[in-house]
Formats: structure tokens, sequence, C-alpha cells
């Protein structure tokens, strides 16, 4: 995938690596680890004794970013009411050409809002919880929105859920965020992190899970997992193959009806080749 700006980058990436804001020196690795963007955390990774050591730590290191690799960043602030969310929003500003903010528990647009005047810096909103599902709409819908992300733990947390392996029972709330993000515009969204980092059969599950649902990317808690999810979340070979075969057939009828594999290919078909291909 080529660089571009922050972003039309970050709209367009697969992959997003948590590193935690109070580990500076492993920066440099997660951005050399293939992901197509890196999340600097100061939320859930961070001790709570840490929280400003991790605001210091990402400023002084800011300097050390060329401009491709600050177009790849994100920053995770604390939640809005917490004592650390204005200083974050506050340190956020300043990071000059920083790709997005990432905005855990997010509940209402105003929040969304407010940390976009804030910061200046688009915002990847997280859904955790029942009141951010409830208000996915309206989020998805609020200046600065760049594309809505799922936080799947905590939200079951709240919800008292307790899943199976598939996730089965997360299926509506997946469903409406992929609606919600649609009718908004906005890229396709963001899926949840796997906790097996060492897994890979269980990666490729829950990243093909997310692609049949319409995300079109997902988070990652280590390095070893970006490959698995940038194979499980592009076309195959025989998919790319299928919709090169549909456009040429599409070619030699001239604008008639035609079929492919014995089956009629009308407008939407044709939509899916063409979206296939783009999604390589």
């Amino acid at each position: 995938m080529s660089v571009t700006p922050g972003p039309s980058r970050l709209a367009q990436a697969r992959s997003f690596l948590f590193v935690p804001g109070h580990r500076p020196e492993r920066f440099a690795k997660a951005l050399a680890s293939g992901a197509d963007a890196v999340i600097i955390d100061l939320e859930d990774a961070v001790p709570l004794d840490a929280k400003g050591t991790a605001r210091t730590a990402l400023l002084d290191a800011w300097k050390d970013f060329d401009p491709a690799e600050r177009a790849r960043l994100l920053v995770r602030v604390n939640p809005a009411g917490t004592p650390w969310h204005e200083a974050d929003l506050a340190a956020v500003a300043s990071l000059t050409g920083l790709g997005a903010l990432m905005l855990p528990k997010a509940e209402n647009p105003q929040q969304v809002e407010q940390a976009f005047r804030t910061s200046s810096k688009r915002v990847l909103p997280l859904i955790e919880s029942a009141e951010g599902v409830g208000q996915m709409d309206a989020i998805a819908r609020a200046a600065g929105t760049l594309r809505l992300g799922l936080g799947h733990i905590d939200l079951q947390a709240d919800l008292g859920l307790r899943c199976g392996p598939d996730e089965a029972e997360l299926a509506p709330v997946r469903l409406a965020m992929v609606v919600a993000s649609r009718r908004a515009g906005l890229p396709a969204p963001v899926d949840g992190v796997t906790i097996a980092t060492q897994d890979a059969e269980a990666l490729a599950a829950d990243a093909q899970r997310s692609r049949r649902f319409g995300f079109g990317a997902k988070l990652c808690i280590h390095p070893a997992q970006v490959a698995g999810v940038h194979q499980a979340l592009a076309p195959t070979a025989a998919e790319c193959d299928w919709a090169r075969r549909v456009l040429a057939a599409e070619v030699a009828a001239g604008g008639g009806a035609f079929s492919v594999d014995g089956k009629m290919v009308d407008p939407p078909v044709l939509l899916l080749a063409r979206s296939l291909l783009r999604e390589r």
C-alpha cells in the first residue's frame, strides 16, 4: 500500500497495531512491523501511574518520526471524563502530521466533535459500550469521524455477554457498525483485537469473520498478527481470477447480457468484481 497523507492512508489501512505509549523503545519496531497503521496507546496499555510518562515519551519521540511515519500513526487518548483526557488532547494537538486520534469508549457525537476541535486531528471512535452502540449512527456522522472501530472486549463486559469462540452474540453489533459506516459514507470499520497472540488459526478465523461482515481492517496487539490480518482481509487469488473473468466477459459482451461460470452477471455483480480488484 503506497504512502499517502494521514487520513487517506488510514482510511485504506487494514492493520492497526497497538504499542504502549510508555515504551518508546518499541515505537520504531512497531513502525517496521509491516502494519499499515500504528497506534501509540496512552490508555489501556499504560499503568495509571505512568500516564504522564507515556505522554511525555510520545512528545519527545515525535521529532524522530519522518512525515511518512507520522501519517501512519494514531494516538489512543484516555476516554472523555478521565483525569488525563484534556492533557492528552492538548498533546495530540501539538503533533504535526499525526494521522489521527483514536477515541476509546466513545458514547456520543459531542465527544468526537470536541476531540476533533481540540486536537485538529481526525478521530477514530471506538464503540465499547451499550451507549456507544445506541449512538453509533450519530457518532459515524459526527464532524471529524474518520472511520469506526469496535472494542468488543470492553463491549462484552459492559453488556454482560458470555460470547463463544465465534462471537455469534456480537453479530448484530458488527452488522450495525458496517451499516452505520456505509450510511455515513465512511470507510469500512475496524474490527477488534484477537487476544490469542500466538494462535494463527484463531487470528485467521477472526479476521475472516471480519471480512465476511464487511469490516475493512482489524486491530492488532502483537506484530506477529499483522501478516495474518493482511492475508485474511485481502481478496483471494480465486476471487481476483473470477473478478478479472467477469470484467473480461463484460467487454466481450459489448453491453449485452452475459454469464460467467453459468451464472448471470448483473450490475451488482460487476460492482463486486471491480471492488475485489481495488482491494488487492
